[in-house]
Parts: C-alpha cells; structure tokens; sequence
C-alpha cells in the first residue's frame, strides 16, 4: 500500500546491470555501476560514493550558546565553521554514542540530556548515507578535547541569537546538512513546546 504521507509517482526505480568497486578505504567506498534508466537509456558507469552514517550535535550550553567547531576542510580549501560531527568508530557503535563522542573529543563538552532530531539523507545523487543530528541540552565542558593526530579543531560558544544573526546575513556560513539539522531542531522545539527551546525563538 502506498504511504499517504509520501506524493504518489510513476517513476521507475533504475535496472542495476553491474556492479563493481573502483576504489575502498575505511573512510569510503566508490561503486561503479551499469544501469538502464526507465526510457532504456544505460548510463555506464554511474558512480555512488558509499559512506558510513554520519552524525552532528546541537549542543546548547546552560547560558542559551551554542558550540561550534572550527576546522579548516580541504575540500573547500579554507576553514569552516561546523555542529561538532562525526561518524561511529565501528559498526557496534549507536549513532547517538557516536554524537557523544565526537561531542566530547572535538569540544570537550558533554550533556545529559541528549534527544534525537531526526535524520536526512547527505547527498542523494551520489552518496548512500544519512546524516543522524541529536540535540544536547545543558552541555558543559568536562574536560579538554581529545583530538585525532591529523585534527586541528578550534571551539566556538556563540550566543544563540548572533549565531542565528550571523546566518541570516551571510557572515557565518555552515554546511548545508548543518543547516537540515537546525530545521529539525525547529520542528521538535514546536512539536515538544519545551520552553527552554521556544525561547530560542524556534
């Protein structure tokens, strides 16, 4: 049965025809396909980037600021500003102690109390993964970042009203999946009606 909640379409699902790896690491896999497209079209190879599940955290201090991560990122060849974010270690690992985790070696801040947002998918085109985004209330530093041997990370508390300034007016900019994130944080602070969130002005 179709899902009510979802627009009904007609358009076919692709004919996978081949398949194989092209490239593989811990980080990510490159899969190579041959596919026939509904109009019978093959398109060869088509090429679909396999990552692991990525996570991000919204972590709120007691004094209404949220922590941000600084990170100079190759792919842009300049320095981003980021939610602190993340991949499990290994398969075992939940999506939420991932959060934790990262939370806690990127930043040196942890929470209690921890609540889940939702997830989103990270490049539909191109990648296989979803982005899973938690929200941490009360967060607090415990203790100095615990950084990997390639990681040069700096933390930014920034009061809740200029971080929500500086996107408006383009000074600070944030990866587009951080921002589903923040959507989703908007739609549980409606949906739960937490005062501490509604006064955020979400």
């Amino acid at each position: 049965m179709a899902d009510p909640k979802k627009p009904a379409t007609t358009i076919a699902p692709w004919q996978v025809l081949g398949s194989k790896y092209s490239y593989r690491d811990r980080w990510l896999a490159v899969r190579s396909d041959t596919v026939r497209v509904p109009n019978g079209t093959i398109l060869s190879p088509y090429h679909t980037i396999e990552f692991p599940e990525w996570i991000c955290a919204i972590a709120l201090t007691p004094e209404r600021e949220i922590v941000l991560i600084e990170e100079y990122r190759h792919g842009i060849e300049r320095n981003s500003f980021e939610l602190p974010c993340g991949t499990p270690d290994h398969e075992s690992e939940s999506v939420l102690d991932a959060t934790k985790r990262e939370l806690r070696e990127e930043t040196g801040y942890a929470a209690e109390e921890w609540h889940a947002l939702g997830s989103s998918t990270a490049n539909t085109a191109r990648q296989n993964n979803r982005v899973h985004a938690f929200l941490a209330l009360d967060a607090r530093k415990i203790a100095e970042p615990e950084l990997d041997a390639g990681e040069m990370i700096s933390t930014h508390l920034v009061p809740w009203e200029r971080f929500l300034a500086d996107l408006a007016d383009g000074r600070l900019e944030i990866p587009g999946l951080h921002l589903a994130a923040l959507w989703q944080l908007r739609v549980f602070a409606r949906q739960t009606r937490d005062p501490r969130l509604l006064a955020l002005g979400l």
